[in-house]
């Protein structure tokens, strides 16, 4: 029989996912995948039923529905300070993930390098093999997850078509300061390189960190791609509606991958995501509070076991450093451990080596998810702690 694409054997399917799918397996705590197990406002499910039952319920406008492409408008000058075109600047998607592989095979030819900052969120390396870029790693290191100005530098060149940006990151946690942003634009100028940004977690700061959108700042208007979601700040990760943010020019090729990929997002829950832009101060409020005595706690948790966590300062995530548990239980692959950790104590997490380019950096790091109601958090402090 013939040769298969060549393309899917440089990639697998998901860890993360995977690790769910383990997790119900041994009936387990997830903290592996990144939703939450708690329920969604009840105002966002009224809003769905309603558009449901409005019939709402047909093909939408292939690149979004005219009210929600008004209300991502609003929301992203008042919060993010970008001014955008609804009609001609902003493609809703399938859920993030759909808009940064759109926006890859909208921006990228074969052979044009990208730049990817690791540990970086596991689909951004298959959606570089996919749209035929070479990927180009910089490090983030702990325990601050700063990179290395001379390594980014370094990085660049006259091949670079683009730099992912994920702020708040996930799996770190790190926000992006406008110092470092603001570095990161003068290269992209400097070397007529777009910077896609996905800000996904946006809503999700503590410490009193503040976030920045690097398409805010001079010169990075019409070369930025600003990509979010309704998922993670509203807590509905399964109704898929996302959207990428840029320039007409480029826009208009996102929304012609878009467009053959998946047609449009669900045309119900594109109506309900407009109820979801227009909530008041105080949910965002609410959101940072909830998460901040859940990071704390599942923080709290690690620093008394054997893990060494990371404090992360966005998203809800903690990366925590395994050695010495790796080690008591004899095991020297990351991804055995995290195995083994599950048949032990019930928790499930991700492998560390998902998040990078090379296993070996990863190797001694697991990720923990805090999107958890208490109760779950509870019972994962009560099975680490004969850690």
């Amino acid at each position: 029989m013939k040769e298969l694409s060549k393309k899917t054997e440089a990639f697998t399917e998901s860890v993360i996912r995977e690790m769910t799918r383990v997790s119900n397996h041994y009936g387990g705590h997830n903290l592996s995948q990144g939703f939450p197990d708690f329920g969604s406002p009840d105002i966002l499910k009224d809003a769905a039923k309603k558009a449901i039952d409005a019939e709402w319920n047909q093909y939408p406008i292939t690149f979004g529905e005219k009210e929600l492409r008004e209300a991502i408008a609003r929301k992203e000058k008042a919060y993010n300070g970008i001014d955008c075109d609804p009609e001609k600047e902003i493609t809703v998607t399938c859920g993030a993930s759909e808009a940064m592989i759109s926006t890859m095979m909208a921006l990228v030819n074969p052979g044009d390098e990208i730049i990817v900052f690791e540990p970086f969120y596991e689909n951004y390396g298959p959606d570089g093999i996919l749209s035929g870029a070479i990927p180009r790693y910089v490090r983030l290191r702990p325990p601050h997850w700063k990179y290395d100005e001379g390594e980014l530098e370094n990085a660049f060149n006259e091949k670079t078509k683009a730099i992912i940006i994920n702020t708040p990151n996930n799996p770190t946690g790190k926000v992006f300061s406008k110092e470092e942003l603001e570095k990161i634009a003068q290269l992209c100028i400097k070397w007529d390189a777009y910077a896609v940004t996905d800000e996904i977690y946006e809503h999700i700061l503590y410490d009193g960190e503040k976030h920045i959108s690097i398409a805010s700042l001079p010169g990075m208007e019409k070369r930025t791609v600003t990509i979010n979601s309704i998922s993670k700040t509203y807590s509905v990760t399964g109704w898929r509606v996302g959207w990428a943010i840029a320039d007409e020019r480029i826009t208009s090729r996102i929304r012609k991958v878009h467009d053959f990929f998946t047609v449009g997002a669900p045309t119900p829950f594109q109506h309900a995501s407009v109820t979801a832009l227009n909530l008041n101060k105080e949910y965002y409020r609410g959101l940072q509070e909830r998460y901040t005595q859940s990071r704390n706690h599942v923080f709290e948790t690690l620093e008394g076991s054997k893990f060494k966590p990371y404090r992360p300062k966005g998203a809800y995530y903690i990366i925590a450093d395994c050695e010495e548990l790796m080690k008591e239980y004899g095991i020297g692959e990351n991804y055995d451990f995290c195995i083994e950790l599950i048949k032990r104590t019930g928790v499930a997490v991700v492998p560390g080596t998902s998040f990078y380019s090379k296993k070996e950096y990863g190797m001694h790091q697991v990720r923990f998810c805090f999107s958890k109601k208490w109760e779950t958090l509870e019972n994962v402090r009560k099975a680490f702690k004969d850690l």
